[in-house]
């Protein structure tokens, strides 16, 4: 037996539940699961709670394949990245191998269940949010244009509409406007992470705003996202699927938001710190909690024969 060989069998030994559960991306998936939890409650007609729940977890379980297969694809930037090295693949725990293997089986088991168990449309919309992380973004977007967050982040805004499908069988206005809120969401979110840790893409040769257009650049498009997704998030109040109470908190919030887009716009290009660009980015994840959560009160409310 080979050196190499050995060394394989060496690496593939060290792997333990905590590695692969890592390859998941679970807090990737816990937001998932989440918004895609309100998009099931939200759609009429209501679906059995063991199919439900059945479809949750393949939204689940194909949201971890995309991450495992996106670990897969990026482990030669993973070892250049600081915040990235950790991961299992660069760390030596799993071999690149093992975890494009264990993301295709996940992949096909969640596609295949939500086909069988749920229904086609459904496994077919998660089939194309797989393939749209995987190809569209990790393999293309991600190393070729600063956009690359844009149009990619619609494979992080499906999940409720995945959901949606599940109980419907089909897409409806309702659940467009669920995925355009995370869709306008997702590039001053990751942009605020994007300008303190825009070295670490350098260093990986990734093309992110900060990298490629600078920091001024960076700030003004956070704020003009900040100040289209503002509207955004007040629209189910608008079209009436939400009360004037979630129109009236959602309205605050976004405010907020572009407030603090503000402070960073006009942040100095010589500002290390980053403070404004770093308070940004962890209420963006408070903001997107605080809509989907309002969304979920009302409708489970209401399903309970409550008013507000």
């Amino acid at each position: 037996m080979s050196d190499v060989q050995i060394d394989r069998i060496d690496t593939a030994s060290l792997a333990g539940p905590a590695d692969y559960i890592a390859l998941l991306k679970p807090r990737v998936m816990s937001l998932v699961v989440f918004t895609a939890l309100v998009g099931m409650v939200m759609a009429p007609g209501g679906i059995h709670p063991v199919v439900g729940f059945a479809a949750l977890l393949c939204i689940a379980v194909g949201a971890g394949a995309s991450g495992a297969l996106n670990m897969w694809y990026d482990a030669d930037i993973d070892r250049l990245m600081l915040r990235t090295q950790k991961r299992p693949i660069p760390a030596g725990r799993i071999t690149e191998s093992e975890a494009l293997a264990f993301g295709l089986t996940l992949a096909a088991f969640s596609v295949g269940c939500l086909t069988v168990l749920v229904n086609p449309v459904a496994g077919g919309l998660l089939a194309f949010t797989i393939f749209f992380y995987v190809v569209v973004y990790s393999m293309w977007l991600k190393r070729w244009t600063p956009q690359n967050i844009v149009i990619g982040g619609a494979a992080g805004a499906f999940p409720p509409v995945v959901a949606w499908a599940s109980v419907t069988g089909s897409v409806s206005l309702e659940s467009i406007v669920l995925f355009l809120i995370i869709f306008m969401w997702t590039p001053p979110h990751f942009w605020a992470l994007a300008l303190f840790k825009s070295d670490d893409y350098k260093r990986a040769g990734i093309p992110m705003l900060p990298v490629v257009a600078g920091l001024a650049e960076t700030r003004r498009q956070i704020l003009i996202y900040s100040v289209l997704l503002a509207p955004i998030g007040v629209l189910p109040a608008l079209l009436g699927f939400a009360s004037l109470a979630y129109g009236g908190a959602a309205a605050v919030l976004g405010a907020v938001f572009v407030g603090m887009a503000v402070r960073v716009y006009r942040m100095a290009d010589n500002d290390t710190a980053m403070v404004p660009a770093k308070r940004l980015f962890a209420f963006s994840i408070f903001y997107l909690f605080m809509l989907f959560a309002m969304l979920l009160t009302e409708r489970l409310a209401m399903l309970a024969g409550l008013s507000w």
